[in-house]
């Protein structure tokens, strides 16, 4: 393709959302119809119901409230927009559900290189990231082991890593610890199912000033209204519980934006631990 960048399905269906203003439960439909946008196109009214988890009634006001005269109006524009896309890779005969599951995440995997094609919204955030003094970072429930994880590396190159991985009255106070030490900005990992608690966590630290960045799910996510930038990552849903394969990749690409944004501080950090891991013997190898 000579190297040029190509929207995936579910980017040029969000499109159609640009300046919208939702409701809640469209925008229910919304994450919906971009987590299926190969199939969206052909989905009927009741079909897009039944995944989002709403009325028929409320598809066709959806529809209406970005324009259309009803969701047939809508679904041909859908299959406009999809046409040329590439099949998920999970189509594959004989399959048995363990292996389709992962087919299904290596596509997700797929996508997310996709939308990687222009790294600016990925480099703007390592940037912030990378300014911020000290730099808190919230992964609550589902989200906890991956904050974690994110923060473990992050704190090779970053003086100051906070993990923010617990709810109640104590969440707050450490937003407001943070806030005080002077963070400029917060980065969120906010995954299904979306704690009521990480997205009222969001609001209070744009209250307070902060910039907040988002990896989520879906541009569509609960998440991405209290966000200035949000890092979408699809989530694999076909197994007992989710696989999030993506979201991983995306916080480990952020991570090498933060790098890039400083390299210098970056590389001397590493140097620093290596010689310290060295004399503290810490690896076999």
């Amino acid at each position: 393709m000579n190297g040029e960048v190509v929207a995936a399905p579910g980017d040029r269906l969000l499109d159609l959302l640009h300046g919208v203003r939702l409701t809640p439960t469209q925008r229910r439909i919304a994450h919906s119809l971009a987590r299926h946008a190969t199939a969206a196109g052909y989905l009927s009214a009741a079909e897009v119901a039944e995944l989002s988890g709403v009325s028929q009634p409320s598809v066709t006001r959806f529809a209406m409230a970005l324009g259309y005269d009803g969701y047939p109006a809508l679904r041909r524009r859908l299959r406009e927009l999809t046409v040329g896309a590439q099949p998920v890779t999970a189509v594959v005969a004989g399959d048995n559900p363990l292996q389709r599951a992962i087919r299904i995440e290596v596509d997700n995997l797929h996508q997310l290189a996709d939308r990687l094609g222009d790294p600016e919204r990925v480099t703007r955030a390592g940037a912030l990231l990378a300014a911020s003094r000290p730099l808190p970072v919230l992964g609550l429930r589902a989200a906890a082991p991956l904050a974690a994880y994110f923060a473990y590396f992050a704190a090779k190159v970053h003086p100051d890593v906070r993990v923010l991985d617990t709810g109640g009255s104590l969440l707050a106070d450490r937003l407001d610890q943070v806030v005080a030490a002077g963070a400029s900005a917060l980065l969120a990992i906010v995954l299904p199912r979306y704690p009521r608690e990480a997205v009222e966590a969001l609001r209070e630290a744009r209250d307070a000033g902060l910039g907040v960045l988002v990896i989520t799910d879906s541009p569509v996510s609960p998440a991405a209204e209290h966000a200035d930038l949000v890092l979408p990552a699809p989530v694999g849903a076909q197994l007992v519980f989710d696989l999030h394969a993506a979201p991983m990749a995306m916080a480990m690409a952020l991570l090498q934006a933060i790098c890039d944004a400083t390299p210098g501080e970056a590389q001397r950090r590493l140097e620093e631990f290596d010689r310290a891991a060295t004399r503290r013997q810490l690896f076999v190898d």
